[in-house]
């Protein structure tokens, strides 16, 4: 008689938008957390990959069973966090501390990226495009702003394109104060103020890690007529269906975007999976904006399976090679 296989076990850990709405948080706080369709999806091709899931939850939901005793083969995080700069870095960090392999970056990897001044430094140091760049901490610092208008201003750790609409693309010095001082106020970090770069915007999907990563493809973002203007901002992301047009591109300018990704995604030394912003100056030449370590997983909304199924990559292809992907790295056979 054969001896059965083991199952692995695969501890999920994410935040439920709707957990933390009845806890009183706004809409707006909660943008990047998960809806219940995301979790079901993820939970399903883990299934159908032969492995055993067990619903975590957020990092107090772990902490609380990881000091009961459980513990788990490896972990799909998709938690997000909410306070800090190093809220993704949370539940990797804890992780490491009980020696717990999971999916994506680790707490460095996650904790860099989020800020995205920190970003900028590294990949300009990489020699990687990346447009001119200041951060306002205070606003004392923005009379020391003297690149030449257009800027753009967001704060410095968001995504799914908070703080972001049309007054971002700021054209004078008073903008520029208005701007700046109502984003300190409002999201009580620094604001990364940039060139505002005229080209066209890009999504570069990445897959693996290290030598193993490779550029799925390119999505160029079009914002529709009836779209918020100058931004792919959050309003423009919330109602993406109405508003934005994703199109499959392949031509030099791509094929260039999807060259300098994959050199700030191997050079910042990221995991698995995740999606690069960029966008191109007036001659046509790519530039690095930013990296999403910890990519929306979303089947319908969320922009790397969008990317994917107009590659013909199915959900379960993605989800499943990130699984792998987490798997070689910590050695895990799981046959």
């Amino acid at each position: 008689m054969s001896k059965a296989v083991k199952k692995l076990k695969v501890g999920m850990t994410y935040d439920l938008r709707d957990d933390y709405l009845k806890e009183g948080y706004g809409l707006k706080e909660t943008a990047e957390f998960d809806l219940p369709d995301t979790v079901e999806a993820i939970e399903q091709v883990i299934i159908n990959c032969g492995f055993q899931t067990d619903r975590i939850g957020n990092i107090k939901a772990l902490t609380r069973r990881l000091v009961a005793g459980e513990r788990w083969d490896i972990v799909f995080n998709i938690a997000e966090g909410l306070h800090g700069f190093g809220r993704e870095a949370q539940i990797p960090a804890l992780l490491d501390a009980y020696n717990i392999p999971y999916t994506f970056s680790g707490p460095l990897g996650h904790a860099l990226t989020l800020h995205k001044g920190m970003t900028k430094h590294i990949v300009r140091d990489l020699g990687i495009p990346t447009p001119d760049f200041a951060l306002v901490h205070s606003e004392e610092d923005i009379a020391a702003i003297n690149f030449p208008f257009p800027l753009f201003a967001k704060p410095v750790a968001e995504g799914t394109g908070m703080g972001i609409n049309a007054l971002s693309k700021i054209n004078n010095r008073k903008e520029l104060i208005d701007v700046c001082s109502n984003l300190l106020q409002s999201f009580k970090q620094p604001v990364l103020v940039e060139t505002y770069l005229p080209g066209r915007e890009f999504t570069v999907g990445i897959l693996g890690t290290g030598k193993d990563a490779q550029a799925l493809g390119v999505i160029e973002v079009i914002l529709k007529p009836t779209a918020e203007k100058n931004a792919y901002s959050y309003e423009n992301k919330e109602h993406y269906d109405k508003l934005v047009q994703y199109v499959l591109v392949n031509d030099d300018e791509a094929r260039h975007a999807m060259e300098i990704s994959l050199m700030a995604w191997r050079g910042l030394d990221l995991k698995d999976a995740g999606r690069v912003d960029l966008r191109s100056d007036v001659r046509g030449v790519p530039h690095f904006m930013e990296v999403n370590s910890l990519a929306g997983l979303n089947p319908i909304r969320s922009d790397l399976p969008i990317l994917c199924n107009l590659l013909g990559i199915t959900y379960h292809k993605l989800i499943s090679s990130i699984i792998y992907s987490a798997l070689k790295r910590a050695n895990i056979n799981n046959q």
